[in-house]
């Protein structure tokens, strides 16, 4: 059929099968989640010897789970993703490669209930606002409804129980 012989190589370094992720990129420059929220953390480490910002770790955690990566364990094989780095404005082939499953691990156990409220409250901050933005500052009043679900295990079966929490919140 064809007069040229076709080679196929599949051993392209940096490729990447999470070109999407640039859209996430796209969303955090436009809502600054990341910076709002990994500006409630405080760096305890010795500043001399620190390879990732906090900063990084965060964003590196909140892309990877964006892609699809739950677990810090896939950043073993995303350290040298070229997209992966690209997200954390990092060179995607000369960059420092991205943190170790290890100290991911260390940086999500070391934060403590007060940081994570920080976060919680910088998080439901930015959603009011970009509402109160969206609705040009005529809303009054927000309600966020949570509804976690409690799974209970009974003798015969499983049944689950429902809570529901509503916040108010008066906007400005």
């Amino acid at each position: 059929m064809f007069a040229k012989p076709v080679m196929l190589e599949f051993d392209q370094r940096q490729g990447s099968s999470d070109g999407g992720s640039v859209l996430l990129k796209a969303a955090e420059r436009r809502y600054g989640l990341i910076a709002s929220m990994s500006g409630c953390l405080r760096d305890p480490r010795q500043a001399g010897k620190v390879d990732h910002a906090l900063r990084d770790l965060f964003a590196q955690r909140v892309f990877s789970i964006g892609c699809g990566y739950a677990d810090a364990n896939d950043s073993v094989r995303l350290a040298a993703d070229p997209m992966h780095k690209m997200l954390l404005d990092r060179d995607p082939v000369t960059g420092l490669d991205m943190a170790s499953q290890a100290t991911l691990s260390r940086f999500e156990n070391a934060v403590g209930p007060r940081p994570l409220y920080s976060m919680g409250a910088a998080l439901a901050e930015s959603v009011i606002e970009r509402h109160a933005q969206r609705l040009h500052h005529r809303a009054r009043l927000v309600t966020i409804d949570l509804d976690p679900t409690i799974p209970r295990i009974g003798r015969s079966s499983c049944h689950s129980s429902t809570a529901i929490t509503t916040t108010r919140v008066t906007c400005r």
